[in-house]
């Protein structure tokens, strides 16, 4: 028996159970841990590991970027919907020009910017889908409350 087989096969139940909100989760935490490995990358000294690890980690982490980017509902998400897709585009921008010029800086950049999403999606969720009540500016009320 493969040893990496019991795990892939919880994940793709766990993928295919999960609640669209922890599937978003998901594609971010799987999205970092490709970005992760790309720059690790940066310190193989054969050329053609130093290359394949880059190429194909930062390919797979654009791919999920991009499913993350065609999931947004552009009809009903107003202006959220608008800068998450400006976002993921550059996102997306910065990591063909890491990958096609083998520069470690768009990477960091899109690990970092990811990771504030990451974790304010988490949040999210830990909250049943409400913002935290710091993101909240004052004198704005949510549905079902009222301002004070």
């Amino acid at each position: 028996m493969h040893p990496r087989k019991p795990w892939n096969s919880y994940r793709q139940v766990a993928a295919q159970t999960a609640p669209p909100g922890q599937l978003v989760l998901m594609l971010y935490d799987g999205a970092l841990r490709f970005l992760e490995q790309a720059r690790l990358g940066f310190g193989h000294d054969d050329p053609l590991e130093f290359n394949r690890t880059i190429n194909n980690n930062i390919l797979r982490a654009q791919a999920i970027i991009n499913e993350l980017n065609l999931a947004l509902n552009m009809q009903d998400g107003g202006q959220f919907a608008a800068t998450m897709r400006a976002l993921y585009n550059y996102f997306d921008s910065q990591l063909h020009r890491s990958n096609q010029h083998k520069t470690e800086a768009g990477i960091l950049e899109v690990i970092s910017r990811l990771t504030v999403l990451r974790d304010a999606w988490s949040e999210m969720l830990r909250n049943n889908g409400e913002p935290p009540a710091q993101a909240v500016p004052a004198g704005v009320a949510l549905a079902g409350s009222a301002t004070g």
